[in-house]
């Protein structure tokens, strides 16, 4: 199918987005902060390295899952299928969402995007408080709302995430989304490599571990947040620690809007390759 004047605009605009990846050059802190991580991290033997992370593999799997027979995930699912039918009445299964335009789809995706961009904000500005428990689930939460949105970003442009091939690739994009600026280019193109490659959709027979060194940028991030937050909790105005919330708040909505932003990117190119062909 030919793609129209509308579709081509939208991916002029990835392919403009795609080049600030490209040339996105880190500043000395960043490369400063790379070495140390490095080097810490080294200290550890080699089968160690491999154990931890594949512990961390193990859990992205398990949140995947987790959110996958939440209530609220088959919620969402139908949400977005009566989304679909405002626009084409005929829609009863995901697949068939890829009727729709890429206006249409684009609309729809943006209001799952505000909604967990507005999550984050809550959860960072409730984290913010100080309070131990709060603090303490701030990474789980954060995760599940950066892979749940993935998913449901995947949902709107038509693809299945209870797949095999699906899932791997939403927690892949999840993945590539929280890395370093510095890294997302590379891992960007490594996407793009994989979608042009395939020609079976439902089985995945690529790589299949996720985390590495630089995964642990996101991590670290958090609980330097965490250890801010708790360095100012205590500068309270009319007994309302403001500052620290607003940290909180601050640095998980940008998380969140990285998750996204790269996200929706990716399926929005995706629809319009397989359109194309």
């Amino acid at each position: 199918m030919a793609l129209t004047d509308r579709d081509k605009m939208v991916l002029s605009e990835i392919k403009e987005w795609e080049k600030s990846l490209y040339n996105y050059m880190p500043n000395d802190l960043e490369l400063t902060y790379e070495k140390y991580v490095d080097r810490a991290f080294s200290l550890l033997p080699e089968e160690k390295q491999a154990e931890f992370f594949s512990v961390l593999d193990t859990w992205l799997f398990h949140f995947h899952s987790f959110i996958q027979g939440m209530q609220l995930q088959h919620d969402a699912r139908e949400r977005i299928l009566s989304a679909g039918r405002i626009f084409v009445h005929d829609i009863e299964e995901i697949d068939d969402l890829k009727k729709l335009t890429i206006d249409q789809l684009q609309y729809i995706a943006q209001q799952q995007i505000a909604r967990h961009r507005l999550y984050s904000l809550t959860q960072g500005g409730l984290s913010g408080t100080g309070g131990t428990l709060l603090l303490g689930t701030d990474i789980p939460a954060m995760v599940v709302i950066n892979i749940r949105v993935v998913q449901l970003i995947a949902i709107v442009y038509g693809y299945e995430v209870n797949h095999p091939f699906e899932m791997m690739t939403s927690l892949k994009v999840s993945h590539a989304a929280t890395l370093p600026m510095r890294i997302q280019a590379q891992a960007w193109e490594q996407l793009m490599h994989e979608l042009k490659n395939t020609d079976e959709y439902y089985f995945y027979d690529g790589e299949d571990e996720l985390t590495n060194l630089t995964t642990l940028d996101q991590p670290i991030k958090q609980m330097l947040k965490a250890f801010t937050i708790l360095l100012f909790k205590n500068k309270k105005f009319q007994g309302v620690p403001f500052l620290s919330m607003a940290i909180g708040a601050g640095m998980n909505y940008q998380l969140t809007r990285r998750v996204t932003e790269f996200a929706h990117k990716y399926y929005q190119m995706r629809f319009l390759l397989e359109k194309e062909k």
